[in-house]
Order: C-alpha cells, then structure tokens, then sequence
C-alpha cells in the first residue's frame, strides 16, 4: 500500500495561518483525551504557548509561500509531466566506473508514473510543465548514513566539546508521538536539501519504526535500520573497562538483533519498494563472532545489505586487531557481510594496505561524512580513498541535515587535507564536486544494487533534485556555464525542486509533502523538552 499521499494536509492549510477547513471540528472529535500531537499542532497557534516568533512576519510570509507552493504542486498530481531544467546531470549508460555523467543545457524530463520515460534537448510537449530552467537538476541525493532523529537535539550544543552521548539518550525516553515529531523535522530537513533516499541507522529499533512511519507519509525511499546495541545499551559496551563486558552484552544483542530483524520482515518492500530494511551493527568493536553470524544470516534474509560504523577510529581498528588479530574489514569479510550491498561508515581507522582491496572488491561503499561530530568535527580519509578506487559515498552521519553544505565541505575539508598531508608519502588525489555527486548519486546506487537510482535516464526513477545556481550568493543573475563549480557556493536553501517517484515534496522551495510549520513547530517543541531535561541535569554548566 502507497500511502504517501494520506499526508498532503492535516485540513489542507497551514498551522500559523489558520489550519484548513478541518480544523475547527478537530478538537470537537476528540473533546476528552486529545494526544500530545494535537496538542502540539494546536500550541503553534497560541503565543502564550508557541512564543513570540511563531507569530513573526517573516514565518507568516513563509506559511503564505508554503501554502501557494502546494496548490502549485497539485497541478503535478497526475504523476505526468515535464521537468524543463536549465541544466541536467543525466548519464548515457554503463556503470558508476565507466558511464558516464554529461550535463544537458537546457533539457526536458518527462516524468511518467514514477520513472523517468525521455530526456531530451528539444521541447517535450503535451504534459504540464515544472518551471526549471533556473536549476541544476541531479539525481535525487543518496545519503549513505544517517542517523535521522539524532540531528536537531544536538545541534549547536555540542560544537565546544560536549558530548553527543546525553541528548541521543534522553530522546530514547519520548512518547512515540514526540519521537515522529523529532524525526519528522529532521526527515523534511533532508528532504528540503534534496537528499531522497536515505541508508538510516536509527539509533534503536523504536527510532526506525519511527523513521519508517515518517517516510510513508511523505514517500520517501529509505533503508532503515536499528543500530545494535542500540542508544540505550551501547555506551557502557563501547567505551567499557574491560573485554568482559562485551561477551557478557552477547544474549541481548542477539535479541535485540532478533528484534530487529522481525520488524524488518514486516516493513520489506512496502510503500510500492520505497521502504527495504538493512541490519545495521553498530561498530566492530561491540560485536562478537555470535552477533556477526545473526546479523550476516539476517541481512542475507532481507537482501537489502548491511550498515556499519567501520573502522570509524583507530581505537576501533586496534581493539578488533587485538581481540581477533585483523582488521574491522577483515573481519567482517569472514562473516560473509560482503555478500549483499555494504555501507561502512567514516573509516577513520582504515589499513590502507589492507582495507581498501577488499572494499574494492566486494563492492563495499564507505560513506564519508564531512559534518561527523558536527561542524568542524575533524576531517576523514576522503583523499586517500579516492586515490584507492574506493566508492566513496558523502554521508549526513548526525547533527547537519544540509546535503547540499555536505557536498561542499566534503570537497573543500578534502582539499585541506590534500593539501596540509601531500608531503607526506600518502597516496591522495584532491575531490573535485564532481567526484562528490558522483558518490552522492551513481556510486550510492551502485552499492545498493538499484540500476534505477542514482541517474537521469530513461528507466530510472523520478527521484531529482533541482538546485537554484543563478541567484545571488551562488551564481551570477544568469545561468552559469560550469554549474556543478556553483554547488561550491550553494547550500541547502538553494533547493527549489525535489520529488521522489515522481511525487513532488519540495517546491519552489517550500516543503509540499506536508505542513512544515507544523512539522517544525512539532520537531522544536520536543527538543525544548530535551533540552529542559539537560538543563536539569546540568548539562551547560
């Protein structure tokens, strides 16, 4: 069942301006027990309770924006028209390796039934056309991991040294109905930025059924999983005294695998395929040989892949060195993870005289994460693992939900780190923009499998991204010669465009898949809540 289309509106109108024409008989439905979501859609039109700026004239501009933006989108809801783009990204065949990407000025997109069905450089005509010509339109972007509830709690708190650990913690602790509105701001954050697929590791089995509920709302393709151990039983594994405490973790690991794997059966392939769960361990350093076999027999069940934090520091590479005398890479390589699509994220820790061999040759895609930690959290091996071959993915991790920013700092941090290591006998090449959405594009669809991902081609799925590159900041009042350079001036704000299957949720700017007012005011409302219990507890002290 799709069931994306239930979400268009919660009355059809916005939460600041005035809620649509159901809202005045919603309460009356439900006069006793209204839930905490009610109440929290209803708070965003109090000032008492909202605060003053959700009355602001600049947000009330935006409900008038969002709101014409949606009566726009509903003339695109035949899933049968044109997309006239100023440029296009397409690709004319072969694979990640050897296709090859070629921009398009001014091309026609026809968008029919979910799937791409022509590209051309001439006019496609008898369709409703989606007004481009201003934009760079790309593959929808692929984030190969993500954490998607974790972004908006932690961030702008943990910049100065303060750990992430607390926050992820207390968020375990919310009502189902404040975690989907935590996760649901964050989702519409990505989507805003024009990422439309995402390999989820949630941070529990609660966190991806969360995702998972979100997503069917808006039609969003992911592979979610729940991180084992999950956020409530991880830290005292990871960062433990002794090895002891991880062999003794081994029966509820196994359960919590087990749990996970029972909800994955149940969600695999729903929402016309757009849903397709992974396992998702956490680290090499909190498993054991046990909870490797389930989590291989597992994913080999789903056949959607497995997701891993790997060798994401050299204290994790050292442990698994110590403890079973190779690598993380090696390792899991023996439990057959390599089998199906594998995601590994950061690999701070990688033997390059080792690891990047076997990534190779198993199709393996590390997922770069240039905002890990948040920002200014430190660089990772992006140069060194262009230089091996290796398919490099840009992954959001946790705190930054901008794909558009994460593209960026991922070539400018590499080239900072190109430039500072090229003395040092390291082999490096420097990552151009292009080399970032190719990872973001044809290389995360390769890993996953999906020759229908990842490309602008006949075949392909409508999953595009259109991003603004002639406006002020990022280009020049005209259409620029070399566009993808202009990404390196862009952000997420310049994304006016994005639709997946074809089913439009962001445009000209504004989120169309639901009413973001409310989403946001929802998403801010619990993170005031967490940020209260931290403050209890002392945490900015």
């Amino acid at each position: 069942m799709d069931s994306r289309h239930k979400s268009q509106s919660h009355g059809g109108g916005c939460a600041i301006c005035n809620a649509g024409p159901d809202a005045a008989g919603a309460k009356a439905k439900n006069p006793i027990s209204p839930t905490r979501r009610r109440f929290l859609r209803e708070a965003i039109k109090t000032p008492a309770l909202a605060g003053a700026a959700l009355a602001s004239p600049a947000l009330l501009a935006a409900c008038d924006s969002d709101n014409s933006a949606r009566r726009e989108s509903s003339r695109f809801a035949s899933g049968e028209f044109v997309v006239r783009a100023g440029w296009a990204l397409t690709y004319d065949g072969g694979n990640a390796r050897e296709g090859d990407l070629r921009l398009v000025r001014g091309a026609d997109i026809l968008v029919r039934n979910g799937f791409i069905e022509d590209v051309s450089s001439s006019p496609i005509r008898g369709f409703e056309v989606l007004d481009a010509s201003d934009q760079l339109v790309l593959p929808g972007f692929i984030s190969g991991h993500t954490h998607v509830a974790g972004g908006s709690s932690t961030r702008g708190i943990i910049e100065n040294g303060r750990s992430f650990a607390r926050p992820l913690e207390l968020a375990e602790n919310l009502y189902d109905d404040e975690l989907d509105a935590l996760t649901a701001f964050n989702l519409a954050e990505l989507l805003l930025s024009g990422c439309t697929t995402q390999v989820e590791q949630s941070l529990s089995l609660r966190q991806a059924q969360s995702y998972v509920r979100v997503a069917r709302r808006w039609g969003v393709r992911g592979y979610p999983a729940g991180m084992v151990p999950g956020i409530g039983r991880l830290f005292p594994i990871w960062f433990r005294g002794n090895d002891q405490t991880l062999f003794d973790s081994v029966p509820d690991t196994l359960a919590e695998i087990d749990a996970n794997l029972t909800f994955a059966r149940s969600v695999n392939g729903i929402e016309n395929g757009r849903i397709l769960p992974m396992l998702a361990p956490h680290a090499t350093d909190t498993q054991t040989p046990e909870t490797l076999r389930a989590i291989a027999a597992g994913a080999a069940e789903l056949g959607n892949g497995i997701h891993i934090h790997l060798s994401q520091s050299m204290g994790e590479t050292e442990t698994v060195k110590r403890l079973w005398g190779v690598t993380p890479t090696q390792w899991i390589e023996q439990y057959g993870f390599f089998d199906g699509p594998l995601f590994a994220a950061h690999m701070s820790g990688i033997d390059l005289d080792v690891d990047p061999d076997i990534m190779n040759a198993n199709g393996g895609v590390y997922a770069h994460c240039p905002s890990a930690g948040g920002a200014g959290g430190g660089t990772q091996p992006y140069p060194e693992t262009l230089a091996k071959g290796m398919n490099v993915n840009i992954g959001i991790d946790t705190h930054s939900n901008d794909y558009v920013e994460n593209l960026k700092l991922a070539v400018l941090y590499g080239q900072a780190r190109y430039s500072l290591l090229a003395g040092s006998g390291t082999d490096m090449r420097s990552p151009t923009m292009w080399d970032a959405v190719r990872g973001a594009t044809l290389t995360a669809a390769e890993g996953l499998g999906r020759e229908d991902l990842g490309r602008i081609q006949p075949g392909a799925k409508a999953d595009l991204t259109g991003i603004k590159v002639d406006g002020p900041l990022i280009g020049t009042g005209a259409l620029p010669p070399e566009p993808l350079n202009n990404l390196l001036y862009a952000h997420g704000l310049a994304v006016r465009t994005v639709m997946t299957d074809g089913y439009l949720q962001v445009l000209e700017g504004s989120f169309v898949a639901d009413d973001f007012a409310a989403v946001a005011s929802e998403g801010g409302a619990v993170t005031r809540k967490l940020w209260g219990q931290l403050e209890a507890e002392g945490f900015f002290d």
